[in-house]
């Protein structure tokens, strides 16, 4: 059992790590939709982070989720894993092909619970150097009037800087800020996660095959990610407010009074802010994790059953 629970652990990890690299750029674009002013549509922010940041600029904050995520996915997946198989075996419905609902969706569901006590800091903390740019110290108009060239200041040097910061100014309780909107969001988002990739693999797999093919996997595991960022949307919009929202100044008191505040100020459009970018980011990065996690952890159980 513990053979089986380290090589799970490790597939996820591996996972993990491959989706934040397919991912990182189009969530850059996704957090300043959400919590920035000024982009416009989805285009309009790609173009505008190049303009002012090359390439560098969908990259800011890499090195931390990089470091990090890999190891929240790793015990995501692993709780999720483990958590399926004890209650499909305590409710025996273990034999069930595919598995029973009711089983993936309590699982899912501990799964959300646990992700955002390990994955609430990692996510503020990339927020935050995500959105260093949001904060203008002075706006100089140009030589022409149509052009104004604006100063811009960086308040952390580094992943570990920030969470120095935070710690020192806001103590424990800051590196969980937007938790409320966290649970909320990933709650109801694993469960359009799990459950749709474990039918749609199973749906995908060829007769001939036990077990589902790469491009199945990968398929599947696309569609999941696609509609389980696409409907979690309203709550990511919060959740990054709520994040960036003491980069500079306290604007929000929690997760009622942002989504107030929000509503009145930009109507229920607001809420959607990022859904092409979360629906098109949720397919590559969901591939990526799913495909990389089941092959690894194929080979690993490959390599034990050869030893």
């Amino acid at each position: 059992m513990g053979r089986v629970q380290l090589e799970e652990f490790v597939a996820g990890y591996l996972g993990g790590a491959s989706s934040v690299i397919v991912g990182h750029p189009l969530d850059t674009v996704k957090a300043r939709l959400q919590a920035g002013q000024g982009y416009g549509s989805t285009f309009n922010c790609i173009f505008t982070i190049y303009r002012n940041e090359n390439i560098a600029g969908f990259f800011k904050g890499l090195s931390f989720p990089l470091a990090s995520i890999a190891i929240y996915n790793s015990v995501v997946f692993g709780i999720f894993s483990h958590a399926h198989r004890f209650i499909s075996q305590y409710r025996n419905t273990s034999q069930r092909h595919p598995p029973d609902l009711i089983d993936l969706t309590f699982a899912s569901m501990l799964a959300g619970c646990v992700s955002v006590g390990i994955g609430g800091p990692v996510d503020l903390v990339k927020i935050k150097l995500q959105m260093q740019t949001q904060s203008a110290t002075s706006d100089v108009v140009s030589l022409t009037h149509s052009t104004t060239l604006r100063h811009y200041q960086t308040t952390y040097k580094g992943p570990i800087h920030c969470v120095n910061c935070i710690l020192r100014k806001e103590g424990l309780l800051g590196m969980y800020r937007g938790s409320g909107a966290m649970i909320l969001r990933d709650i109801p988002g694993y469960c359009l996660y799990f459950i749709p990739y474990i039918y749609l693999s199973e749906w995908l797999k060829l007769e001939c095959h036990t077990t589902p093919s790469a491009l199945s996997v990968w398929l599947a595991g696309g569609i999941a990610g696609a509609i389980s960022w696409g409907t979690a949307t309203p709550m990511d919009v919060v959740k990054s407010r709520l994040q960036a929202d003491s980069l500079y100044n306290r604007k929000y008191r929690g997760v009622k009074d942002c989504i107030t505040q929000s509503y009145c100020n930009e109507g229920i459009q607001v809420f959607f802010k990022g859904i092409t970018v979360n629906a098109i980011r949720g397919f590559p990065m969901s591939a990526a994790m799913f495909l990389t996690y089941e092959l690894s952890l194929r080979a690993m159980k490959t390599s034990k059953e050869s030893n």
